[in-house]
């Protein structure tokens, strides 16, 4: 939905409420349009019978504040102190996410590699010190979690064949400094009348850079990594004296090296001591696929990871990304917030039916408005029975049924076409996500109806004035 150019101010504000689903829990962004749609699909017909749109707007805020009431009260609280009963449960939040994502098929090899990835970050969970990095080719069952930072190759020049691929305990250089020639003439203007003194400007420049490639050994660092270039002459060196260097290293990856093994990044070569330099019990130059990899391992701080996914088509690598990532947030959104409830359309319904019994406790036109967003609720199992192929009718109704009798968890069963426990069936989500949805579903079509009237851009060159579309009444959407 980030790549769609979209116009249409509605369908923009069902964009901006989904990116924004994204960005706070990492996944529920399809639940949170449709949710949206269904419930300004709902409201149409008070909109036509010129219901006042701040009657709608009023109903549609009461409609998420008991939504999320209800789902505090029903939510189930896991015990943090059992470490192997929260990663059970962090393994079945992460599964239920990748259910609906093309590698469904493997979702309980994906689902242990993510919990192990956010294990591995401190408490504070930055999403970008897990790095996911694609190579094509092999199968998906070949994709692996480095204990540390992995980066590809970087660009080498000259020497770098010659030198060594694997040191046990090196010292690691993290430095911002170009080890290259740099020709002086692009940077001042000299004059000069004889060869002798061209020949010192030249003797000076290769004096400098030697000067600092000597520091940098003397350091006892055996691994050099630089953002800027490292050139040909200083590749050469470095081999000659068994050391190790790549220089262009990206920058979120140099970040990640430096939690994972220390040390900081330096902008000059004068003060390399024990105290800037990083360290890890293994480096080494390894193949994978096409392409080779610089992999960290055995880091002392270990606050990050690496996540190499295999696959046939780049098309589909990335949405592999695009499902890992969306598991990785709910894994991280439930260590935070331990707070599950079923999935499978199951909290869905369990809302549908509160609200359904409840508006009948409210007079008015406020009654209607709740019972009209009871209906909408009803289209995420709605929609989980149509991708299925299930007849959503026959189903529905029995889980009306089921929730009639008390059946909170009741919900869409995929496998079996029927109706499940999903507690008991352990496809499980954090509250966090159902909440979030339901605020930003209710927010959107909020903001939709409360437009009153849409003004139509004319085309470029046109001279006449911007024809209004007019409303039936207050607060009809266009």
């Amino acid at each position: 939905m980030k790549l769609l150019d979209i116009v249409h101010p509605a369908a923009k504000t069902l964009v901006d409420i989904s990116l924004s689903q994204d960005a706070e829990v990492g996944d529920g962004t399809t639940s949170v349009v449709l949710l949206a749609g269904e419930i300004l699909k709902c409201c149409k017909t008070f909109v036509e019978d010129n219901v006042h749109p701040q009657i709608l707007v009023r109903g549609l805020r009461k409609v998420a504040l008991l939504s999320i009431a209800r789902i505090k009260e029903i939510a189930v609280h896991v015990k943090r102190e059992d470490v192997k009963e929260m990663d059970d449960l962090l393994k079945k939040c992460a599964a239920t996410a990748l259910s609906s994502k093309v590698i469904a098929r493997q979702k309980d090899f994906f689902s242990q590699m993510v919990v192990d990835a956010v294990r591995h970050l401190d408490e504070l969970l930055p999403l970008n010190m897990i790095g996911i990095k694609k190579v094509k080719g092999g199968s998906l069952e070949e994709s692996r979690l480095i204990d540390g930072v992995g980066f590809k190759k970087t660009f080498s020049y000259a020497g770098f064949e010659m030198q060594r691929k694997k040191y046990t305990q090196p010292k690691i250089a993290l430095l911002n400094i170009e080890l290259e020639l740099k020709a002086e003439k692009e940077n001042a203007e000299l004059r000069i009348d004889n060869v002798e003194e061209y020949q010192k400007v030249v003797d000076a420049e290769w004096a400098i850079l030697y000067d600092k490639l000597e520091k940098i050994v003397d350091s006892g660092a055996k691994v050099v990594l630089s953002k800027l270039p490292i050139g040909d002459v200083a590749t050469q060196y470095f081999a000659d004296r068994d050391v190790f260097c790549a220089g262009r290293v990206p920058d979120d990856d140099l970040r990640r090296t430096i939690q994972a093994c220390g040390g900081a990044i330096q902008t000059s070569v004068s003060s390399l001591s024990d105290t800037v330099l990083g360290t890890c019990q293994l480096f080494q130059e390894e193949q994978i696929g096409g392409d080779r990899f610089n992999i960290f391992t055995g880091c002392p701080e270990a606050k990050t990871c690496t996540i190499i996914l295999r696959g046939g088509a780049e098309q589909f690598i990335e949405e592999t990304e695009r499902s890992l990532h969306d598991a990785i947030m709910i894994v991280r959104r439930t260590i935070k917030n331990d707070a599950i409830v079923a999935g499978g359309g199951a909290i869905e319904m369990e809302l549908s039916k509160y609200l359904r019994d409840y508006s009948k406790t409210v007079a008015g036109k406020e009654q209607l408005i709740i019972a009209a967003v009871a209906e909408a609720m009803e289209v995420i199992p709605r929609q989980l029975c149509d991708n299925a192929g299930f007849d959503s009718m026959n189903i529905l109704n029995r889980l009306r049924q089921k929730h009639a009798e008390g059946g909170k968890w009741f919900g869409v069963d995929i496998m079996n076409e029927d109706v499940a426990d999903n507690f008991d069936a352990c496809v499980w989500e954090p509250a966090m996500v159902k909440i979030n949805a339901i605020t930003g579903a209710t927010e959107a079509a909020a903001l939709i109806l409360s437009v009153d009237e849409t003004i139509k851009n004319p085309k470029s060159g046109a001279n006449d004035p911007p024809p209004a579309l007019p409303g039936r009444g207050r607060g009809r959407p266009m």
